[in-house]
């Protein structure tokens, strides 16, 4: 399909892959809404946000299908903040209005509101009973065809009351980082009493004798003298200087351990009551067990 060109049925939109106008990849196509006149395809709806938990609805106008992949005019934020609106019922005026306001695209004059094509991704093919309808106008051949084949698979709006969706809890376990505790690295002055031992020195005086022999020149004078000699000493002298010992730092270590958590989820079970009155509880390993006929 060329760019530009309308689609003029849903057969094959279901299952693609949406890719914006840049090309970046944005969901799997779940639902093709129609317009309830024309039936023509005006809208789907695109899985986005985490683990495609959200639908988010994105025009066709303007879109191009090649192969497997659905490339549309918006980008993948606009389309990620496109409004919400259920999926699997009518779009009221309201919310189209609201979905071609934030894509910045005008409503044509007397559109009225789109539905999903019935089956979902399956109900793509109910357009093919669309031929049905041949001897009628072009819009209601089209709607009577639709109508025909909600019937015939029992997905239709009157249908849905025979339904129900089993839902289920699940643990999610992550980790997050948190703050525990802070360890702070300071230093402190304190005193000691240091003891050591140094050797230290003093002159002492002591008187020496020696006798004078005959032939020294000596002269010899009789009367008072004194004479004196410098004694000196050593004492100790202490002083202080600073002196960088070591480095001292504070080093985290990540420690890996095992903890075991354990919640209580809540989980639903189907229960039945068959034709013959007997009564059953299935769980998710349950598959359908057709009774009686199927038309």
């Amino acid at each position: 399909m060329t760019q530009g060109e309308a689609f003029t049925s849903a057969d094959g939109l279901a299952g693609l892959t949406a890719y914006d106008r840049t090309g970046e990849k944005i969901g799997s196509v779940e639902q093709v809404y129609l317009d309830d006149r024309t039936g023509r395809p005006e809208w789907v709806t695109v899985k986005t946000g985490l683990f495609g938990m959200k639908q988010s609805f994105v025009p066709l106008a303007g879109a191009r299908r090649q192969q497997d992949e659905l490339h549309v005019t918006a980008t993948k934020e606009s389309v990620k903040d496109a409004p919400r609106v259920d999926a699997d019922q009518h779009l009221e005026p309201g919310e189209e209005q609201e979905l071609y306001t934030h894509y910045g695209l005008t409503r044509p004059t007397g559109t009225p509101r789109s539905a999903p094509a019935a089956g979902g991704r399956a109900g793509a093919a109910g357009m093919a009973g669309a031929g049905a309808g041949a001897g009628m106008g072009a819009g209601e051949g089209r709607n009577a065809g639709a109508r025909e084949f909600a019937t015939r698979s029992g997905m239709g709006d009157d249908s849905k009351h025979d339904e129900m969706i089993r839902s289920e809890e699940r643990l999610r376990v992550g980790t997050e980082e948190q703050e525990v505790g802070h360890a702070r690295l300071r230093k402190v002055v304190v005193s000691e009493d240091v003891k050591t031992s140094v050797p230290i020195s003093h002159e002492e005086v002591r008187v020496v004798r020696e006798p004078i022999r005959e032939g020294d020149r000596t002269r010899a004078n009789i009367g008072e003298e004194q004479t004196e000699v410098t004694l000196h000493a050593e004492k100790a002298v202490v002083s202080k200087e600073s002196v960088p010992v070591e480095r001292v730092r504070l080093e985290t270590e990540k420690v890996t351990e095992t903890q075991e958590v354990s919640d209580t989820v809540r989980k639903e079970q189907i229960e039945f009551d068959d034709a013959k009155g007997e009564r059953g509880a299935k769980g998710e390993n349950w598959r359908d067990r057709k009774q009686g006929p199927r038309h």
